[in-house]
């Protein structure tokens, strides 16, 4: 079994800014973790399961997920729905990063076993800090399931 701060981090955005901003609020906070970036939702469940452009690389577990609603291919309502119904993925920390105001997105997240659900900042310097307090809180205080 690895050990946490070399598990990877999936990020699930695709918007390039978002994504850029977010592995920087992670190296500026000393969080060391590996991020693998999805750009869809299909990719995130091919990374996950080990198929589509993925099936030739070990499947490996990521420690957290930060999962963005609006996606291309595949929702993010709908990539959650199959993380939570899959034996292997379904303890994973799935924190939903978004900037969806819609209350059924939040409901609906829920409903599916997201961890923490949070609506993206618009100004720069607030959402760095809080991709630093997510990292803090899921990846330094939180006692995960080891699988």
């Amino acid at each position: 079994m690895q050990s946490a701060i070399h598990s990877p981090i999936l990020l699930v955005e695709d918007n390039a800014d978002d994504e850029t901003l977010t592995i920087r609020a992670f190296s500026k906070n000393g969080i060391q973790n590996p991020i693998v970036v999805a750009r869809d939702g299909q990719e995130a469940v091919d990374y996950l399961y080990g198929t589509g452009s993925h099936t030739t690389r070990p499947v490996d577990a990521p420690v957290l997920i930060l999962l963005d609603i609006k996606l291309p291919k595949l929702s993010g309502i709908e990539v959650l729905r199959r993380i939570r119904e899959n034996e292997s993925t379904r303890l994973i920390p799935v924190v939903v990063l978004t900037t969806s105001k819609e209350e059924d997105d939040l409901v609906k997240s829920y409903s599916l076993g997201a961890n923490s659900y949070i609506r993206k900042p618009v100004d720069f310097m607030q959402f760095m800090d809080v991709v630093k307090q997510v990292g803090i809180y899921w990846l330094m205080l939180n006692e995960p399931v080891h699988h």
